[in-house]
């Protein structure tokens, strides 16, 4: 069992978004609507499509924003564009992440060990 260590940026309900730089959080932006669910990265893992770091969202209950969480990938968003989400929690959960994506992204779940092949094939 893997475990990935995350930080929260935008708590699941809510507008105001923050962002991990620099080893800490920063005020981001407020979002027209709120986050499905909790969204965040993986400090120190870097995503080759955007070169920041590796996307990470949190199913279930709300976390607050600074919440660091580690956790083994229960899935893996892939996206067309390559920049893919990992995915923790109960995938029960999962229909309203996949449904915050528009169509030509195409958003799909995969299972968990394609969440862990991917990360490994990080440089």
């Amino acid at each position: 069992m893997t475990l990935f260590e995350g930080v929260i940026e935008w708590t699941a309900g809510t507008k105001e978004r923050f962002i991990w730089q620099g080893g800490q959080l920063q005020p981001y932006r407020t979002e027209p609507v709120p986050a499905p669910v909790n969204y965040g990265c993986l400090p120190g893992l870097m995503n080759p499509a955007d070169h920041a770091e590796v996307d990470a969202v949190w199913l279930g209950e709300p976390r607050p924003v600074g919440t660091l969480v580690q956790a083994t990938p229960t899935g893996l968003l892939h996206l067309q564009d390559g920049d893919h989400k990992v995915v923790f929690g109960p995938l029960e959960d999962a229909q309203a992440l996949l449904d915050w994506f528009p169509a030509e992204r195409g958003a799909r779940l995969l299972a968990p060990a394609d969440a862990l092949a991917w990360l490994e094939s990080l440089p």
